[in-house]
């Protein structure tokens, strides 16, 4: 049996994968883009262990692989691999957790929030390269504490981005579509209309499920009804800010900066306008990259893989 594992980016799958009996495993580093190249690249493999949103499965996808049998996808929800395309090809597709069963709380996308945050609060980044060519003191910070935070979308995680925003003593406000101001304040939040919570928030930070109705919910009508010292932090999903939009209105001054974890296109293109876009920290989707998420992750998929192996797969995902 051939097993190909892909996107792994940090070289470090091997590690928390172990061995498998009687299989033959593949481990590919670099991201591949191009279906021809993807085709190749797979040909023959009966089992794939895909990194989360990384490469994309849709049904052209599955037409050019018909030895596969097992598309092990790390986390139980993956917008990128064509469920029914699977179904309609015979190919299994299975999920993982993303945090042990001893910690479902698991808060590292929530942490990094909060590292973006503060980075770009105080001047993180910059300061760290002014101090190595040689400079001090260049930049003068931004305190937290009688701010006001904006959380769009108060699930899991922005509840405990929330939270944590109360350990600042901030004021944190919060808008989403179907968001109750009891649910709310359940979570230390005061509940305000969206162009409130655009309109008042000096950090914006989002928490959204990527969906047909999120999809570039933050424009430039949105972004400009920011204030102009603004703070955009999203650890979300690329798409539901308008990239073009938030590149410009971060070179006009329209907010006051970004801080970024994720992007439409991943990873971020060479030449794209957010590389060069001022007052932003970017960071290459590392939300859930944590050596807990991997090991969970990785152990499970050898999980899903000897159980398919023995006619019993677990965690399947449907269409």
């Amino acid at each position: 049996m051939r097993i190909v594992v892909l996107d792994d980016y940090q070289r470090v799958a091997s590690s928390f994968l172990g061995f498998l009996d009687g299989a033959s495993v593949e481990v590919l580093h670099d991201h591949i883009d191009n279906l021809d190249d993807l085709a190749a690249a797979l040909r023959g493999a009966q089992v794939v262990i895909a990194m989360r949103e990384r490469t994309p499965f849709r049904a052209e996808t599955f037409d050019r692989l018909p030895d596969l049998r097992l598309l092990v996808t790390t986390g139980m929800v993956n917008a990128s691999i064509d469920l029914a395309a699977a179904a309609d090809h015979g190919v299994t597709v299975s999920g993982t957790a993303m945090a042990m069963p001893a910690s479902p709380k698991s808060s590292n996308t929530a942490e990094l929030t909060w590292a973006l945050i503060l980075a770009c609060r105080r001047h993180v980044v910059t300061e760290d390269r002014a101090l190595r060519d040689g400079r001090w003191q260049t930049t003068v910070g931004t305190d937290l504490a009688g701010s006001t935070l904006g959380v769009l979308g108060l699930g899991r995680l922005g509840t405990q981005v929330a939270r944590i925003a109360q350990a600042f003593d901030m004021t944190v406000n919060a808008w989403s579509e179907n968001l109750t101001p009891d649910r709310a304040a359940e979570a230390g939040a005061t509940w305000v209309p969206k162009d409130e919570l655009l309109a008042t928030s000096d950090i914006l930070t989002i928490h959204l499920k990527l969906s047909p109705r999120t999809t570039g919910l933050i424009g430039a009508p949105e972004l400009a009804a920011m204030k102009p010292g603004a703070l955009l932090v999203n650890t979300s999903r690329g798409p539901i800010v308008d990239e073009t939009a938030l590149a410009a209105a971060l070179t006009t001054g329209t907010i006051g900066g970004a801080g970024l974890d994720v992007y439409t296109t991943e990873p971020l293109p060479a030449g794209h306008p957010l590389r060069g876009a001022p007052n932003t920290v970017l960071l290459p989707h590392l939300g859930y990259v944590t050596e807990t998420t991997y090991s969970t992750m990785y152990t499970q998929a050898i999980e899903n893989i000897t159980a398919w192996q023995s006619g019993t797969p677990l965690r399947i995902l449907t269409p």
